[in-house]
């Protein structure tokens, strides 16, 4: 396994014309879940590389820049164990050089659910993902369901600026109790642990209750959003949407994914989940 520190060093590999390059972009403090996404991107492709970096655009001014979990020595040695080529480990300085004036947005479905909580989250995360693809040039692009608003919005992104890169969707990672798999799952202590669970909770009640017949999305989300602040978060927003095209329907159907945020103390949690 190589880390690599550099731009010029990063854009200067070389790969065999036949290679098939397979890429995980990350913010690091990996998990299983990033674990399992190397892993599928090790079985299908030639050369595997991940990017540890935590991207500042993303952030907004009140949220979690500064105390975002990182270890960088704990997550090279884990993906010196699973067998990773490079590890892309750049600064700032090298990402957004000084003066920094050219941005990516994807217009409407960035506005929506966590980009009306979060304005300009997207921005930050198109931004820095189409400079990381124009780096590394792989021809995959593994992420995981988890962010399922974030790899709908970068396929539409790779899509209309014509780029090769296909992203590869990989499940949901959980804990053995339901929770999805996150960094920041390290900032939830005591109480707000179990309280986290919540947020699977409903989205099985919502499975469950459409197995019985209750298809009226209305109805559905209310119950959601009403066990989520019994259990003690607080909602932050609760749709189910066309996975398809995030268009909000009347009645659930195959296509329907219900998605949830809520804070749990201080920390924002998000989870989904197709309902058929």
């Amino acid at each position: 396994m190589k880390l690599i520190q550099t731009l010029a060093e990063m854009q200067a590999i070389k790969h065999p014309p036949s290679a098939k390059i397979g890429f995980v972009p990350t913010m690091g403090f990996l998990h299983d879940g990033h674990l399992s996404l190397v892993a599928a991107c090790r079985q299908a492709c030639d050369i595997t590389a991940v990017s540890i970096y935590v991207n500042p655009t993303q952030f907004g001014p009140n949220e979690d820049l500064s105390s975002y979990p990182r270890d960088l020595d704990r997550d090279l040695a884990l993906l010196q164990e699973i067998g990773v080529d490079y590890v892309f480990f750049p600064n700032t300085e090298m990402m957004y050089p000084a003066p920094y004036r050219t941005w990516v947005d994807v217009d409407d479905v960035s506005s929506i659910l966590c980009g009306a909580s979060r304005p300009g989250h997207f921005r930050g995360v198109c931004t820095v993902v189409l400079k990381l693809v124009n780096i590394v040039k792989p021809h995959y692009m593994y992420m995981g369901e988890k962010d399922f608003q974030q790899l709908s919005i970068l396929r539409i992104m790779l899509r209309d600026l014509n780029l090769c890169t296909e992203i590869v969707a990989c499940p949901i990672v959980r804990e053995a109790d339901g929770l999805a798999k996150s960094s920041r799952n390290v900032y939830l202590k005591g109480e707000h642990r179990s309280i986290a669970l919540c947020l699977f909770t409903a989205l099985n009640q919502a499975k469950q209750a459409v197995s019985e017949g209750v298809i009226k999305v209305s109805d559905i989300i209310d119950a959601a959003k009403q066990s989520i602040s019994k259990a003690g978060a607080v909602v932050d927003y609760v749709e189910i949407v066309d996975e398809r095209d995030f268009q909000i329907p009347e009645m659930v159907d195959e296509h329907s994914r219900m998605l949830i945020a809520a804070r749990v103390g201080n920390t924002r949690l998000i989870d989904n989940q197709k309902l058929i």
